[in-house]
């Protein structure tokens, strides 16, 4: 699977680019069967909210069949490979859950602070590619973005520890007031199965889920293979050490599944 050179431009200039219906309805179906037996598991992967309810499943590709055939689907790993430039392997793959009524806010931030901060990543040549397993609607806490903030590279951030269960380096209000002056606010919306693309360093964050419609999100997270990180504070299910370049499976990788639950 190839970007055109239109949506090549997207990514490059507005730092993310949407592709709606790049996995069926039926293949976002078949992932979001999966997570309700994720969201039981007493693992250390589970990360929960203050409320109690799952904020994060990372590395769940290590132990579901069907999440270890997407965190090798072409669909994913292909555009990234394009993009950067390079071969990839998977710095990170998590499941975000923003529970209905009860899905906590991501603050302000750029990825690649916390990728470069805490796991020592050289350069910002990763990239998030996201699936949506459920509609995303401007209610359920929409991803919001600030266009063309990834232009400006690393900013300054603090580590906020308090906010929410998972820490993470953060923008001040000031700043992120400033950008949107120069960029606005955008909040990709789509089906369940939309594919969502965007740059390491663009400004993003997500308010609470306070609708009675759940918004779960898968994040492959790809590296180039020669930017591997170089800190390993944080444990391998969080930011992986397996640095070998990803080998797709075949787009068909999960009909087999699909059979199985027909």
């Amino acid at each position: 699977m190839k970007l055109t050179q239109e949506q090549i431009k997207a990514y490059e200039e507005e730092g993310y680019v949407l592709l709606p219906g790049l996995f069926s309805q039926e293949e976002a179906a078949l992932m979001k069967s999966r997570l309700p037996l994720l969201y039981r598991m007493d693992r250390e992967e589970v990360i929960k909210e203050k409320s109690g309810v799952v904020r994060t499943v990372f590395a769940a590709h290590t132990f579901d069949d069907v999440f270890a055939q997407v965190a090798r689907h072409p669909r994913l790993i292909e555009p990234a490979r394009q993009l950067l430039g390079s071969d990839v392997y998977m710095h990170q793959f998590k499941i975000n859950a923003k529970a209905a009524f009860n899905g906590d806010i991501w603050q302000w931030h750029q990825d690649f602070g916390t990728w470069h901060q805490d796991d020592g990543m050289p350069e910002a040549r990763a990239m998030n590619v996201a699936i949506f397993l459920d509609e995303v609607n401007e209610f359920n806490g929409p991803l919001m973005f600030i266009p063309r903030s990834h232009m400006l590279g690393r900013l300054d951030a603090s580590h906020d520890r308090s906010t929410t269960s998972y820490p993470l380096w953060t923008l001040d209000n000031a700043k992120v007031s400033e950008l949107v002056e120069q960029g606005g606010i955008v909040a990709p919306k789509g089906r369940a199965g939309t594919v969502l693309i965007f740059q390491s360093t663009l400004v993003h964050a997500s308010s609470p889920n306070l609708s009675p419609w759940d918004r779960n999100t898968l994040y492959v997270t790809t590296n180039a293979v020669d930017n591997a990180i170089t800190r390993f504070k944080r444990p391998d299910y969080i930011a992986h050490r397996d640095f070998t370049p990803i080998q797709t499976v075949g787009d068909d990788a999960l009909s087999g599944f699909l059979h199985a639950v027909a």
